[in-house]
């Protein structure tokens, strides 16, 4: 029943906007509705801490609601950053991680995003939180080398995840083949390489939440990871590739497993439930 009410409204939603399309007047007023849409914000609290960040759509909403209960052991971590530390957020999608370390610990944060459909609301939720000369915004994807490779995205909605770069294995269901709804050839760096021949600071803290490439990116750190006091990575336990690769690589670089968590949210979901937060120190 659900799925024949949500194609009702898609259709009867298509067949508005083409009639409104044909109109001068119609097109202002698409214009004015997608506007409003787009700035539509949500002030949340944390502790003692308060953001603002846009909700255009109900994935986002999702994301700022649960800001405090989908991954309390991330915002945890944080809590232990040193103040003005260095931290490199890869994977930061809209931003919640980054502007929480930039707001708790006064760190100098490199938000990794390269997806094009995240960066517009990225980029707006650092405004709007007065984040702009603390967070800095890196486009391009980490992986273990230079190298051209597709980016292959699973959706083009904004705050969308489970995108891809360079490789075509499913990280939910590993039996199957990546299935992407857009992609682009764009370029990749290594960690060593950003910090060589891009001067970029070297991270004291390093959250790793990539889908699937978590291991391919720490293959390319073996310099950086010298100076990294702790490290958070997404890890399917399922994927014996990834986490196996992840432990040889952070055990080789002298790090011990603190912690393997996921919330009750993540528990609970039946796509998720083997997805857990390693916490990484030295």
């Amino acid at each position: 029943m659900k799925k024949i009410l949500k194609l009702i409204i898609q259709v009867f939603t298509k067949s508005i906007i083409a009639f409104l399309s044909k109109l001068n007047a119609g097109r202002y007023f698409i214009d004015e509705l997608s506007g409003s849409i787009f700035n539509i914000k949500k002030t949340i609290k944390h502790k003692e801490l308060q953001f603002s960040f846009y909700v255009p759509n109900r994935l986002n909403f999702f994301r700022v609601a649960t800001f405090s209960s989908k991954e309390p052991e991330t915002l945890e971590w944080i809590d232990t950053f040193k103040k003005k530390s260095v931290f490199w957020d890869i994977g930061a999608n809209i931003g919640l991680y980054s502007c929480y370390a930039a707001a708790r610990a006064n760190c100098q944060v490199y938000a990794f995003e390269p997806s094009v459909f995240n960066l517009e609301l990225l980029a707006k939720n650092i405004n709007i939180n007065s984040f702009s000369n603390k967070i800095r915004i890196i486009s391009f994807p980490l992986c273990e080398s230079l190298a051209f490779k597709p980016f292959n995205m699973s959706t083009m909605e904004r705050g969308g995840a489970l995108s891809n770069f360079g490789e075509n294995l499913d990280h939910e269901n590993l039996q199957k083949m990546f299935k992407y709804n857009f992609n682009y050839n764009t370029f990749g760096l290594s960690i060593d390489q950003s910090v060589k021949l891009l001067n970029f600071a070297k991270p004291n803290y390093i959250k790793i939440d990539v889908d699937g490439i978590e291991h391919l990116i720490l293959k390319g750190a073996t310099d950086t990871l010298k100076d990294v006091d702790s490290l958070l990575v997404e890890i399917n336990d399922n994927d014996k590739k990834q986490s196996g690769d992840t432990e040889k690589y952070l055990m080789e670089a002298g790090f011990k497993l603190k912690h393997k968590l996921h919330s009750e949210l993540i528990e609970k979901s039946e796509k998720f439930s083997t997805f857990f937060n390693q916490i990484w120190t030295k």
